[in-house]
């Protein structure tokens, strides 16, 4: 009987430090948001949002006639990451598939370990392999070779472990019971891998691309290092290119008063559009699980 308290109590006391844990967490997120909306709000008292968001001058120094605009550097934010993952997520699931279904078990780990490394790997690593090898490879396709395909390049290799590890985890948590069900119905192996495992692991793998896709649009140091931070609205994947994330970091050391403002207010919406790209997703993952349970 002491026995049994002892652990209740034990449990008792977990529960409300996990709990504890969680709310520290969640007042984390709450506060951090707080703080940037409202260091960044101010500047609509000053300039008009939609011409914020869409004006391509961005002039926040000069002394007669300032001007807040960041739609290049949104385009430029966009025009990178999908570039990105359109080289990314390829190679990711296929990669993902080969750990999960071919590799056998030493050159599984072996792989396993790699794609583990090239996640811990810092950014400015992944830029200064950019300088030196990605740049003057795109340098003779056209233009300096900083540019908006040497940025997406350098973050597809970035996203790549994020869609690799998320790829050949859901596909290894499907039970056996479906693999065994196509092979008995005569599918093949590719047969059963496109029709059964990929479906049924939609749902991780959508999330490892979008994970994927937050971390391309919200990385900085090593764009600033490839992507020519160039204040310009890019037209080809040769031009160089500024995001938000790398207008940011750019301006923040010398910024002040409205212009310091404008900084926090391009982080908003940053965070907006990760959290819209976020609830999108999921909106849609979930209508796709309600079909599909629909058409059972």
């Amino acid at each position: 009987m002491i026995q049994h308290k002892h652990i209740k109590q034990s449990d008792l006391f977990f529960e409300k430090l996990f709990l504890v844990c969680a709310c520290i967490s969640i007042a984390s997120v709450i506060l951090m948001i707080g703080f940037i909306f409202a260091r960044g709000a101010p500047l609509l008292k000053v300039v008009n949002l939609w011409e914020f968001l869409t004006s391509t001058n961005w002039h926040p120094t000069s002394t007669t006639n300032p001007s807040y605009g960041i739609g290049a550097f949104i385009v430029g934010t966009f025009y990178v990451t999908a570039i990105a993952l359109v080289i990314a997520v390829p190679v990711g699931l296929a990669c993902g598939i080969f750990l999960a279904e071919l590799a056998g078990r030493k050159l599984g780990k072996f792989l396993t370990a790699t794609v583990e490394l090239l996640a811990g790997i810092p950014s400015v690593i992944y830029g200064l392999f950019g300088m030196a090898f990605i740049v003057p490879l795109v340098r003779n396709i056209g233009g300096t070779g900083f540019s908006i395909l040497s940025a997406a390049i350098i973050l597809s290799i970035m996203t790549l472990p994020t869609i690799i590890n998320m790829t050949e985890v859901s596909l290894r948590t499907i039970p056996t019971s479906l693999r065994e069900g196509s092979y008995a119905l005569g599918g093949t192996k590719w047969q059963t891998i496109i029709g059964v495992l990929l479906p049924a692991g939609r749902s991780g793998i959508v999330a490892g691309i979008v994970l994927g896709m937050g971390r391309a649009m919200g990385e900085t140091m090593a764009v600033l290092m490839v992507g020519g931070n160039s204040i310009q609205m890019a037209k080809l994947p040769t031009d160089m290119v500024r995001t938000l994330t790398m207008n940011i970091i750019t301006d923040m050391a010398y910024a002040t008063d409205d212009h310091m403002t404008a900084l926090f207010t391009t982080g908003c919406v940053l965070f907006i559009f990760i959290l819209i790209l976020n609830i999108t997703i999921n909106i849609a993952m979930q209508s796709a699980a309600k079909k599909q349970e629909g058409r059972e």
